[in-house]
């Protein structure tokens, strides 16, 4: 119980000393930050130690004879000459291999996701309002991103009506975002008032 009523009034603090920055860049919002960064790179650190370099490393070498993911941490030794201005270029090796095989990963993943998909969700029967937008909407935003001619005449109304589509986008991303904000504030404002203050009814 008294672990617990510490750990409220210490989240509640640090909560008031990052909201502190509200009112202008000062010394008490500069050390929650910092306490921040730290806690949290403390925690990565110790969660990819015993998630991956003790179960993935370590055992296999140790305990499995497994020479082959000395491969892996010499690639990950070479990172760290990054910071030797006499060294550094051996840390292209490594960053090559990260780069190439996440792009080998991820460009046909974005590929089916954000081509593929988009594309077999607008192939849609028209048989509905909604669709009909769904389908001028497209076909306006990609009118509008065609650059290799002029927008005039008809074309540039095409083009006007998708960047009206690309606003309403915009304004539904941006409404979106300030609705997650607004929800995070409230469950600040909920912890402050309800489990520090006890202000709120339970």
């Amino acid at each position: 119980m008294a672990m617990t009523t510490i750990g409220i009034w210490v989240a509640a603090i640090l909560t008031l000393a990052i909201y502190s920055f509200l009112y202008r860049d000062n010394p008490i919002y500069k050390l929650a930050e910092h306490i921040l960064v730290g806690v949290s790179l403390g925690y990565f650190v110790g969660l990819y130690w015993h998630t991956t370099l003790i179960p993935k490393l370590w055992v296999p070498l140790v305990e499995g004879g497994n020479v082959l993911v000395l491969v892996p941490l010499a690639m990950g030794l070479l990172m760290l000459t990054r910071f030797s201005l006499r060294w550094s270029w051996l840390s292209r090796v490594p960053m090559a291999f990260v780069i190439g095989a996440g792009a080998g990963v991820s460009i046909p993943t974005a590929v089916d996701a954000r081509v593929y998909r988009q594309i077999e969700a607008t192939m849609i029967p028209l048989t509905s309002l909604s669709s009909v937008i769904l389908v001028v909407g497209v076909a306006a935003t990609l009118v509008y991103f065609l650059f290799s001619v002029r927008h005039e005449g008809a074309l540039g109304k095409v083009a006007t009506l998708g960047t009206w589509f690309l606003m309403v986008g915009f304004g539904a991303t941006f409404g979106y975002t300030v609705m997650a904000r607004i929800s995070l504030l409230i469950g600040r404002m909920q912890f402050l008032l309800g489990d520090w203050l006890h202000l709120l009814a339970d």
